[in-house]
């Protein structure tokens, strides 16, 4: 396994109020439990009148300074935060899980919903905090986004990387193009070749003007995905090509509305 760089003392202290916090974090006998399991020791389980948050921070930074690393405090994090822990408390597992990235963020670390830690782009300040943490993933869902957005893009919108979540959410469309479709192209040959005057996928009855009027707008909407929204984060660094927030809403609010069209597509060839 990799080895990670100690946390910044001032984390450290935090996380440890956090997890060992009196009315809703962990118990003694489960901050001993969890210390045991991650290998670290417990070098205050004798100091009874020790409050947790202080017999926590001890035990972490008596194991930094001993093995220059942040290894098993990370493991002990995770093992905490164990998403089978909470079931049925998805509120409280979510407060929690956002608590403790509000200060892995400054070590350039999250931990996404399935318990797995992921790198960002550390936090230097305390609004780069809430960028990361109060992300745009909550928001797509109140809109009901489709869950491809979701499959192909959640790590991305989880460190509000708007960015990537365009690209992931573009790419992931157009993968989803060629398996309906059986092709292997890509970009405007593929949607050209799906969509075409002879498709190989219709989105509606395609017998009518007003259909087939509909099915062409439907091409050039996805023309329009792969000219403006991928092709220039493809070939372009991302310095050049900046994506705000309600850009990115905007963006994947209509790749979601693809989705939903593909969901009743018919392949007639």
């Amino acid at each position: 396994m990799e080895k990670r760089l100690p946390l910044n003392v001032a984390v450290l202290e935090l996380i440890s109020s956090i997890l060992g916090d009196t009315n809703k974090g962990l118990t003694g006998t489960e901050i001993h439990r969890f210390l045991l399991q991650a290998g670290i020791k417990d070098i205050s389980e004798q100091e009874t009148f020790l409050s947790k948050r202080k017999k926590l921070f001890n035990a972490f930074a008596n194991f930094q300074n001993a093995h220059k690393c942040s290894n098993n405090i990370l493991k002990f994090i995770q093992l905490v935060l164990t998403p089978s822990r909470y079931v049925g408390r998805l509120d409280e597992y979510e407060e929690l899980r956002s608590k403790v990235n509000q200060q892995l963020a400054f070590e350039g670390y999250v931990l996404n919903e399935n318990g797995k830690f992921s790198n960002i782009e550390k936090a230097n300040v305390i609004s780069d905090v809430e960028l990361k943490v109060e992300n745009i993933k909550q928001e797509l869902a109140g809109r009901n986004a489709h869950a491809q957005i979701f499959k192909y893009c959640t790590p991305e919108l989880l460190t509000n990387n708007y960015f990537h979540a365009v690209f992931e959410a573009n790419k992931g469309l157009f993968q989803r193009i060629r398996d309906l479709s059986g092709l292997t192209s890509d970009g405007t040959s593929l949607i050209e070749q799906v969509f075409s005057s002879n498709p190989i996928l219709i989105i509606n009855g395609f017998q009518t003007k007003q259909e087939k009027d509909e099915h062409v707008g439907f091409c050039n909407i996805l023309k329009g995905l792969c000219g403006m929204f991928r092709n220039p984060e493809a070939h372009q660094p991302k310095i050049y090509w900046n994506i705000e927030e309600q850009d990115a809403l905007e963006i994947l609010g209509l790749i979601s509305y693809c989705h939903r069209r593909l969901d009743n597509a018919q392949r007639i060839r």
